[in-house]
Order: C-alpha cells, then structure tokens, then sequence
C-alpha cells in the first residue's frame, strides 16, 4: 500500500525564521505526519531574515531556472532546499531575488506595510504549485499555513482543477491569528484576472484585505482547523458557517495526532 502524501505550504517555519506558534507547528508537524507513515513536502517562502549560510541552503538546479508570469512581467523562480537533519525531512525554499531579499517579512523598519506583498503572496503560491508539478509528485492532503499561502486552494481549484497532480487532492486550510490591518495592492483582482480567474472567482478580492484573503481559501478548501486559539471574529463565523469539516484549536500536547486523524477523515472518503 501506497503511503499518503502530505504538501505543507508554510508561511514560517523555525529554526529558519524566529520561533512562534505558527513556525512551531510548521516545523513539528511535518515531522510528526511522516513518523506518522506518511510522505511529505514541505515549503516557505525564502525570506531575507533566513540566514541561508547557518541554515545551509542550497539552490536546487534542477527545479530552478522556470520563469513565474507576474502581471504580465517573468520573473525568475529559484528553488532551495535545506536539511533539518534531527527530523529527518527537508524544507524547500521559493526564492526571487525581488520579492524576497529584503530584510524583514511583510513591513519596513518604519512599519509600513510593502506595497508588493500582494505579488509575494501570488509568488509563492504559484511557485509552490510549478515546483510541485516539475517533481511531478502528487499530493493527497494540501496543508496551507499563513496569508501568504492563501492563494494556493483559489489556484489549485480552479487553474489546476484539471491538472491530474492536483485533481484529487484534498486542500485543508488553519486558521491563525496571523491578520494584518492593510489593504493589499488595488491592482491585485487585476493580477489575478491576468491569470485567467473571472470575476466569479474573485468575489473577496474587490476588497483586498486579510479576512477577505481567507475567506477566499476557505471556500476553495475541504477542510479547516483552527490553528489558533483565537482568530478574528468574522473569520470564525464565516468558518462555521461553511459547514465545511472543521478541527478546534488543538493543544501542543495533542494536536500532530489530531491533525493527522483530520486528514485520514478525508483519505478515507477517497
């Protein structure tokens, strides 16, 4: 028997980016879903804060060199990866040298918010989804971590929805306290209807904010969890009140087990 395939996309992971409740999880839960008997990958976006000689990342020739179509301009993906020898499980990096070299991960030392950060999100997103596809593995569950993952379940049902890599995947969405107060750029619905998404796939997006961002992935995913003990108020409504599967916020004590029994409920209705 085949072992089932988990894809985490992952906002942060430790000891890569300074240890938080999200980069715990990013970093123990991919660990305990493969000693779980499953195959995993696992990606964040290559942030200016890694510090890629103490991390030891390397570029992986063979995956890098494709060109990403950002509003209508290509702009180089670079993968690396890096080894968390302890775990026994490696992390890929998507990396461009302008979305993210800088030093920081969404505001300026003066605290604004970048002006980019929607097309870092677009960015990492598509990159994660091109990298899977040229080492053609094929995912059962996608676990999606953090706002700037939230595009992948939009362009994984609807770009890919005919790609056999992604077609029968079950896209599971956590839920965190990781909201921000800006908007994002008003240029980004026009972004993303460069892409081919019409206007019936972009509803949230007239207003680019965070909540918005999140409702989109929660209607483009299977199943959700509660990643935080607390989220914002009108993002858990819109939650519950998709009826969709939905895990409650977890214990640290518990949560890689009742995570891995969230996604065994949808691999088994396969």
């Amino acid at each position: 028997m085949t072992k089932a395939r988990v894809l985490f996309v992952s906002q942060k992971i430790t000891p890569f980016l300074p240890e938080d409740h999200m980069s715990k999880i990013g970093r123990f839960l991919p660990q305990g879903i493969q000693e779980s008997n499953k195959e995993i990958r696992t990606f964040m976006p290559r942030f200016g804060l890694v510090n890629e000689r103490r991390n030891q990342l390397h570029e992986v020739i063979r995956l890098s060199g494709m060109n990403l179509i950002i509003n209508d301009i290509d702009h180089p993906l670079i993968i690396k990866v890096a080894s968390i020898q302890s775990a026994r499980m490696q992390i890929y990096f998507i990396d461009n040298e302008e979305y993210f070299q800088r030093k920081a991960l969404f505001h300026d030392e003066e605290g604004n918010f970048f002006e980019d950060n929607d097309e870092r999100a677009l960015f990492y997103s598509k990159g994660v989804i091109e990298t899977v596809k040229k080492l053609g593995w094929v995912p059962d569950i996608i676990h999606v971590h953090g706002w700037i993952s939230s595009l992948v379940p939009l362009y994984i049902r609807v770009i890919q929805k005919d790609n056999p890599i992604f077609s029968d995947a079950k896209i599971v969405t956590s839920l965190y306290d990781d909201g921000f107060s800006e908007e994002l750029n008003p240029k980004f619905i026009d972004k993303l209807k460069f892409d081919g998404l019409k206007d019936k796939d972009l509803k949230h997006y007239k207003k680019p904010n965070y909540v918005n961002l999140m409702k989109s992935a929660i209607d483009h995913s299977d199943g959700l969890i509660m990643g935080s003990e607390k989220i914002n108020p009108e993002l858990e409504k819109y939650a519950k009140d998709s009826k969709k599967p939905m895990l409650d916020f977890q214990s640290e004590e518990n949560y890689i087990k009742a995570y891995n029994e969230f996604y065994d409920r949808f691999l088994s209705d396969d």
